[in-house]
C-alpha cells in the first residue's frame, strides 16, 4: 500500500515551518519511505514574536492565535503544493503545530495551529493534536518521533535530534526515548544578543572559553537526575537555563562555548545512564539493534557542536553519523507525515515504552477538509 502525505513541523527554535511531502510504502508489515519534496518557510518578525509570546497571552487572544496560525499553516501548505506542482498528489496532511504549554504532570499539552482551519484552507484531510491522547493516558506526550525511527530507520542504535530541545531515541526492546536538554533555542537566544539568528556552524562558540563554574551549575540542574520517561517544555530553556547563563556574567562567546559543551556532555551522560543504569532508577534494555548514532535537526549543522559530541562519544565507541541535508533538516516533519498515515490506518503511532503512558495509543484528531 502506498501513501502520499505532507508533514508539518514548527520547532521550538522558531526558525520556520518545515514542510515535507513524502511517499510511504507498506509491504508485508515492512515500511519504506522517500522524501519527494521539502521546504522550510521562514517566519516573519510578526509571526515569530506572536509564537514566542503565546504563553503570555490572555485566553481569548491565545485562541485567536490558535485559529490564525491554523489558517497560516493551511495557506503555506497551499503555497508549497503550488510551488512543487503537487496538485492532486497529496492524500493527507499531518501537522504537529507549535508547542506552547506542555504540562504532562497535569495531563495537559497544547500545540498552536487549529486543524479545522488547516483543513478549511487546503480542502484535504488533516491530522493534528498528535500528543494529546498520550498525555491524557498519563504519558509524557514526548518524544513522539520514535515510532517513525523504529519502523522507517531501524539500522541505527541511537537517534539524536538536536532541535530547540535535544532528544534521543535508543533502538532497544522495549524502545526508549526522552528529552535530554534545551539546545538550539538557548544557543539561538545567545546568538540573538549579537544580532544574529544563530551561531552559524558554531564558529562563535569555537572562539570562546569554557566557564567551569557555569558549566557545573548547568550540569547540576535537577532535570538531569530524573529517570526516563521524561520530557521538557520550552520554558525550561527560556525561563531557567537562559537566565542562569546570563546571570553568570559570561560574554556571549564564552556562553556559547560553555553551553555547547553542556549539550555534548548531557548527550554523553544520557547514553551512559542508559547503557549503565543505576539499579534504583532504570533496567538495562533487553536488546539493542543497529549501530552508530544518527544525528539530525538544525544542531547537526553546527560543526563545532558535532565535533565536541564526537569527542565525547568516541570514548564510548559510538560513531556519530550526520546524514544527507534533507534528512537532517526534515526528519521530524517526515515522521509527522508518517504518524498521520498510521493514524489514518488506525494503528498505534505513539509508544508507551517511550512516553510512560498506560498503553500504546493512536494519536491525532482527524479533520475532513471537503465533502464526502
Amino acid at each position: 500500500m502506498v501513501y502520499r502525505a505532507i508533514g508539518i513541523m514548527s520547532g521550538s527554535s522558531l526558525d520556520g515551518l518545515d514542510i515535507v511531502f513524502a511517499e510511504f510504502q507498506e509491504n508485508g508489515g515492512k515500511w519504506s519511505y522517500e522524501i519527494k519534496e521539502a521546504a522550510c518557510y521562514a517566519y516573519d518578525e510578526e509571526c515569530t514574536s506572536r509564537l514566542k509570546n503565546a504563553i503570555s497571552l490572555p485566553a481569548r487572544d491565545y485562541q485567536l492565535l490558535h485559529t490564525d496560525f491554523g489558517h497560516y499553516i493551511g495557506k503555506e501548505i497551499n503555497k508549497f503544493i503550488a510551488e512543487k506542482k503537487l496538485q492532486y498528489q497529496v492524500s493527507l496532511i499531518a501537522s504537529h503545530g507549535h508547542t506552547t504549554f506542555h504540562i504532562p504532570s497535569r495531563k495537559m499539552t497544547a500545540q498552536l495551529g487549529d486543524g479545522a482551519a488547516i483543513a478549511a484552507e487546503t480542502g484535504l484531510p488533516v491530522v493534528t493534536d498528535l500528543r494529546a491522547i498520550d498525555v491524557a493516558l498519563g504519558g509524557q506526550g514526548a518524544p513522539i518521533v520514535p515510532i517513525g525511527e523504529k519502523l522507517l530507520m531501524n539500522d541505527f542504535a541511537y537517534f539524536l535530534n538536536i532541535g530547540g530541545i535535544a532528544n534521543i531515541s535508543v533502538n532497544t526492546e522495549p524502545y526508549i526515548a526522552f528529552d535530554i536538554c534545551p539546545a538550539n533555542r538557548v544557543l539561538n537566544m545567545l546568538a540573538n544578543e549579537m544580532g544574529l539568528a544563530y551561531d552559524d556552524g558554531g564558529k562563535i562558540a569555537q572562539t570562546g572559553s569554557i566557564n567551569s563554574s557555569l558549566l557545573e551549575k548547568l550540569n547540576q540542574l535537577d532535570y538531569y537526575r530524573q529517570p526516563y520517561p521524561k520530557s521538557l517544555a520550552n520554558d525550561f530553556g527560556t525561563d531557567i537555563v537562559y537566565p542562569l547563563i546570563r546571570d553568570s556574567g559570561c560574554g556571549i562567546q564564552d556562553a556559547l562555548r560553555t553551553y555547547s559543551e553542556h549539550i555534548a556532555a548531557q548527550i554523553r551522560n544520557a547514553i551512559t545512564n542508559i547503557t549503565n543504569p543505576k539499579p534504583e532508577t532504570q533496567n538495562l534494555p533487553d536488546r539493542q539493534a543497529g549501530s552508530g548514532l544518527l544525528a539530525t535537526g538544525g544542531g547537526a549543522f553546527n560543526a563545532f557542536l558535532i565535533e565536541q559530541l564526537k569527542k565525547y562519544l568516541e570514548k564510548l565507541n559510538i560513531e556519530v553519523i550526520v546524514p544527507d541535508a534533507d534528512l537532517v533538516s526534515y526528519k521530524e516533519a517526515l515522521i509527522m507525515a508518517f504518524i498521520g498515515v498510521l493514524r489514518w490506518r488506525q494503528e498505534y503511532n505513539v509508544l508507551s515504552s517511550v512516553t510512560g503512558a498506560s498503553r500504546n495509543n493512536i494519536g491525532g484528531a482527524l479533520w475532513t477538509g471537503q465533502d464526502a
